[in-house]
């Protein structure tokens, strides 16, 4: 039976955000979860590969970092007012989503202005970053960012270099790059780097969940043979907790759906 978008909507949501007829977004009635895995439970399968394949441990950890008096004033005014003053140059924000993303910037320790130039806040990530990598003992890591800045920023601090071409993925899975950065929209399906090394720090994070996980499975994958460690750098108080919180919550409800629907198959040994 074919059924179309707007009953499938009526039955299992009602809308959430909206301005007066114009609706931006639904959420799920009481229950509307378990009835929609009922109803496609017997039509879907579903098989990940940790169920199937011998994979490694995979470590997830948190290193918050804080911010001073003076470096938080500056991140809260702005949270609070949607404005701020830095140098001569006055930063804001028009919407909730630009106030988002500036957050974000200045959780990592820098800002853009309305001419693109850099603002640097702290360095309160690098400082942990410099940590993390010193007690890899020498293995490699592979460093995930999100803004411009923050790349700019590591590379000025740190021998480094970029996951571009298949140059720097041939190189890095020969164990031939100590430091690399990625940034996760280019560590899309099918890049395999689980050769080269099993530490992931994230500097910035991504509200995207698809993008999120996709680059932690670029190490932690099918033939990778080493414990992977995942780090997080966690700015105290700010908007990055909000993200980790998010990205989490995201996981577990797809989790969910996953389970509701996995196929029950045995492994033949």
């Amino acid at each position: 039976m074919f059924i179309h978008i707007t009953h499938y909507r009526n039955t299992y949501f009602t809308p959430d955000k909206r301005n007066a007829q114009v609706i931006f977004s639904y959420k799920p009635l009481p229950g509307a979860e378990d009835k929609i895995y009922k109803q496609i439970s017997d039509i879907t399968i579903s098989m990940k590969s940790i169920d199937y394949l011998k994979m490694p441990e995979c470590i997830v950890n948190e290193v918050s970092v804080s911010l001073n008096e003076k470096e938080w004033n500056i991140y809260s005014k702005f949270k609070d007012e949607m404005v701020t003053k830095l140098g001569d140059e006055e930063i804001d924000a028009v919407n909730a989503a630009v106030l988002s993303g500036k957050l974000l910037q200045m959780a990592n320790g820098a800002v853009y202005d309305s001419e693109n130039k850099t603002h640097i806040i702290h360095d309160k990530k690098l400082d942990a970053l410099e940590d993390l990598i010193e007690g890899a003992n020498g293995k490699p890591v592979l460093v995930a960012y999100w803004f411009k800045h923050d790349l700019e920023r590591i590379k000025n601090r740190f021998p480094v270099r970029q996951i571009k071409a298949s140059k720097d993925i041939e190189d890095w899975n020969e164990g031939n790059i100590p430091i690399a950065v990625i940034h996760p929209a280019s560590a899309g399906h099918g890049l395999n780097l689980q050769s080269g090394g099993s530490t992931l720090i994230w500097f910035g994070l991504t509200w995207s969940l698809e993008l999120y996980q996709q680059t932690n499975a670029r190490l932690y994958r099918q033939g990778q043979n080493e414990t992977v460690i995942i780090h997080h750098i966690i700015t105290k108080g700010t908007i990055d907790e909000d993200v980790m919180t998010a990205l989490t919550k995201k996981e577990e409800t797809q989790a969910s759906l996953i389970d509701a629907v996995k196929a029950k198959l045995e492994v033949m040994r």
